[in-house]
């Protein structure tokens, strides 16, 4: 560990004491900042090599350590005999370091005592423990899953540029479908630079008015080079997407995380092409078929048809319909019949009863009494005149006879004068 550099009494004691008048010289900074990292601990750092010459007889070799996701490097010193041969640029690492501060150029670096390649087991590791994370999120859940379109007005196409997981895709779907549109974007599908360029060019698909299903497509490939297919990041913007997403990547035995994202695993790019539009000669052949079907079905029915209308018509009713009409006509006659003497019979009955009213109305009227010569004598004021006292001499009467009026003088009655 390097001893403290005191500082000369004209300057500030400590950096929040420094002011416009009173600066520390950028020496004095830049010991002090190596002071600083050489009392930080030893620690494990990973990453990607991406520069490494080894140099010959040298005793120290370097080379460079980038982040996996962030475009953050560092370079990183160790003695040749420590240098593992399997690490070549591009290998994954952990290294045991301690940061080093050079206040010649104001640089940080690594000395390493242990470097380790990041084999395959701790990968899959790292993936299957992003795997259950995800998981436990139900980023996988089959009712996320969204129905994939029957014929896609265009589809949204993310692959390499130049790759046979392009013309794999492009030439099979237009074999299975000649009027299939692509929208294609070719990025980066390998290398720290493909999450960056991928999910983007995601995005943009998914925003396209005309695309109706996104594929990504990429050939097959070692578990590193497949990793951008299992960064968090890209699995998170499939998951984001309201288009469905169809993961056509590798070969058959290979299974990065955006498979269980997706919602469509396809095996290969070729069988991705036949996941996402139809084969225009099985649809010719099952709308050929329906015909058939059809036409048949109509045939049967028609047949039964015919076969019902001829059951009907041997029907007697259908075979002789006036049968049914001259049955009617025979009930209606009968009623008729029934009717003109049940009327005859009410009728004369009836007039019997009205000759025998009549007989007996005739009887008592009073007209009957004047036709046998009786007269109804009646007052100046209309009073019937029954005693002669209802009457005085000289007063005028009328009688009422069976035909006719007289009119009347009282002379005298049988008793008087």
């Amino acid at each position: 560990m390097a001893s403290t550099t005191p500082v000369p009494a004209t300057l500030p004691q400590r950096a929040a004491q420094t002011t416009p008048d009173h600066p520390w010289p950028l020496r004095l900074l830049s010991v002090k900042i190596r002071e600083y990292v050489a009392k930080m601990s030893r620690l494990w750092v990973e990453g990607e090599v991406i520069t490494l010459q080894r140099r010959p007889g040298a005793k120290v070799q370097f080379l460079t350590l980038r982040d996996l996701e962030e475009n953050v490097s560092m370079t990183v010193k160790i003695l040749s005999h420590l240098l593992p041969a399997t690490v070549t640029s591009g290998s994954r690492v952990v290294v045991w370091a301690v940061p080093d501060f050079y206040t010649g150029n104001g640089s940080l670096s690594l000395w390493a005592q242990e470097i380790r390649p990041v084999g395959v087991g701790d990968i899959l590791a790292r993936l299957e423990a992003l795997k259950a994370k995800l998981a436990a999120e139900g980023l996988f859940a089959p009712e996320r899953k969204k129905p994939l379109p029957f014929l896609p007005r265009a589809v949204g196409l993310i692959v390499g540029r130049n790759t046979k997981a392009k013309e794999d895709v492009i030439i099979n779907a237009s074999l299975r479908w000649p009027g299939v549109r692509f929208e294609v974007r070719e990025v980066a599908v390998q290398g720290r630079d493909a999450v960056a360029q991928m999910i983007p060019a995601l995005r943009e698909l998914d925003t396209h008015p005309g695309v109706d299903v996104i594929v990504l497509a990429r050939g097959g490939g070692s578990v590193e080079d497949l990793l951008p297919f299992s960064d968090e990041h890209l699995v998170r913007a499939i998951a984001a997407t309201h288009t469905p997403v169809v993961s056509a990547i590798g070969h058959e035995g290979d299974n990065p995380i955006s498979d269980y994202v997706a919602d469509l695993r396809a095996s290969t790019p070729t069988d991705a092409a036949k996941r996402i539009v139809p084969d225009r000669e099985a649809e010719l052949d099952g709308v050929q078929a329906a015909v058939r079907r059809l036409r048949q079905g109509m045939r049967h029915r028609l047949d039964r048809a015919t076969k019902e209308l001829e059951a009907l018509r041997a029907r007697p009713v259908l075979a002789r319909p006036r049968t049914m009409v001259e049955v009617r006509e025979q009930d209606i006659q009968s009623l008729r019949s029934w009717l003109r003497a049940h009327i005859r019979r009410d009728m004369a009955s009836s007039s019997q009863d009205i000759a025998s009213l009549l007989s007996q109305l005739r009887a008592l009227s009073p007209q009957a009494t004047l036709q046998r010569g009786y007269s109804v004598i009646l007052s100046g004021d209309d009073r019937v005149v029954s005693q002669e006292n209802d009457v005085r001499i000289g007063e005028h009467l009328r009688a009422i006879l069976a035909a006719g009026t007289l009119h009347l003088e009282v002379k005298g009655s049988a008793h008087g004068n």
